[in-house]
């Protein structure tokens, strides 16, 4: 019993090691905390005189929370509490915004409460009175046509806030959609100290999948790795913004792989492909990869694959070479076809914002469905400090396994003054397993 005790501890140990230091609760809720204050106080000033805003007015109800004041909650708050109401005044470049909180409480350390339920009742009465009192040129609400992420104000409280408020501002209350995208994409240097690390966990994680910790060929299905991989995030105390999937390419038709049992169990030979993602300190992944499963007598995956991978590196290049401020999605994406095209690539793009959510606001640069360009958020221009997943899929012919492959690779990265650059690097090589060993070929 002690000798199991021991090996059940090391296992643990070995497992836990894997991956970088996952901080408690409660250490979470500090930095979760500290980045939101730091965002807050340092960084929407600027985004709204760059957007033309002196009051933003965010609006929900409990369980129907807007996007937005999710991102403005302390961490210690799920949801909002009843009807929260949020207001930030631009007092003038020299003077720090005010944050009202017209609520029963304080909302975290930066807005202050500016309501007493037990004097006025009234809380919609109070919310004009504020607005009216500093008699604000342009107010932004989250109304928005093409982004959901902006568009969290129902309708019956964009009633109430125009019946509240006096004749002379009802018309200087317009749609805040290009200030909400502003905030949620924009990246703070403190939220890019911590993100290489979240991105490194996800990529670890991925690699303990995709290994002989977890596939025993011939034996484990597809399905057995995803549920694996749902139950380590949930084992860290992490959490996903969407449902991991893996599947899988072989030397065979897709009429025949089509007609086996499903799941696929996974044998040597295969090309796997994982699709995953984390939830942490607030900030999401995305990460696409992809593994070989080596056959008896191999160390290597052949080089007819690992040529066809890096196509897809290829691919990746010529799309983020192509980022520049001010230039839109749908420019980056034909300049980044053409290119590709012209190189001998078969390309499919449809690269998106990450962030504060995993298909987040901000450019669009493709969608699947759409390689002629995105109406909309493909024409919104690029902004320095974003940061995007790199997402994509070329066709590569495989004349050993007569028919093409997809190499899908997905990453998260970084756009800033200095360019392009992936937050915590990018697969360059096929995942092996089993990994080889040294000393044993």
């Amino acid at each position: 019993m002690k000798f199991f005790f021991l090996a059940l501890c090391l296992t643990t140990f070995l497992s836990q090691a894997q991956v970088p230091n996952i901080l408690t609760q409660r250490e979470q809720a500090k930095v979760i905390d500290d980045i939101q204050e730091d965002r807050l106080r340092q960084l929407l000033p600027s985004l709204m005189r760059r957007e033309g805003f002196d009051m933003w007015v965010i609006i929900s109800r409990e369980y129907n929370e807007d996007p937005v004041i999710k991102t403005m909650l302390p961490a210690t708050w799920m949801a909002a509490r009843r009807t929260t109401m949020l207001i930030v005044f631009d007092r003038g470049a020299s003077v720090e915004p005010e944050y009202l909180a017209v609520a029963r409480y304080d909302v975290g350390k930066i807005f202050k409460r500016a309501w007493d339920p037990d004097a006025d009742p009234d809380q919609w009465a109070q919310l004009g009175k504020l607005i009216a009192e500093r008699k604000p040129k342009k107010i932004g609400v989250n109304k928005a046509i093409h982004w959901g992420h902006a568009d969290g104000l129902t309708a019956n409280d964009y009633d109430n806030l125009l019946h509240v408020l006096p004749k002379e501002l009802k018309g200087n209350v317009v749609s805040a959609e290009k200030l909400a995208v502003s905030w949620l994409e924009t990246r703070s240097e403190k939220e890019m100290i911590i993100y290489p690390q979240i991105c490194r966990i996800a990529h670890q994680i991925i690699a303990e999948g995709f290994s002989d910790k977890v596939i025993q060929p011939g034996v484990t299905t597809t399905e057995d790795v995803v549920w694996w991989y749902r139950e380590r995030i949930k084992e860290l105390k992490l959490d996903t913004w969407f449902h991991t999937s893996v599947s899988i390419q072989r030397n065979e038709s897709d009429a025949i792989t089509l007609k086996r049992p499903q799941p696929l169990v996974i044998l040597p030979g295969d090309l796997l492909h994982v699709d995953f993602g984390i939830t942490y300190l607030r900030l999401n992944t995305d990460t696409q990869q992809h593994a070989y499963v080596l056959k008896a007598g191999e160390t290597d995956a052949p080089d007819y694959l690992k040529k066809a991978f890096t196509r897809g590196n290829e691919l990746q290049d010529f799309l983020t070479g192509n980022f520049k401020e001010g230039k839109t999605g749908n420019q980056i994406l034909a300049d980044a076809r053409r290119q590709a095209t012209d190189n001998g690539i078969t390309p499919s793009i449809y690269t998106h914002p990450i962030g504060m959510h995993g298909h987040a606001a901000g450019t669009t640069i493709g969608m699947w469905d759409m390689q002629g360009g995105v109406p909309h958020t493909g024409d919104y221009p690029m902004h320095l400090n974003t940061a995007y997943s790199i997402e994509l899929n070329c066709s590569v012919a495989i004349a050993e396994w007569k028919k093409e492959i997809r190499i899908q690779l997905e990453e998260d990265g970084y756009f800033d003054a200095n360019g392009f650059r992936y937050i915590d690097g990018r697969q360059k090589e096929l995942i092996l397993i089993p990994k080889p060993i040294a000393n044993a070929r």
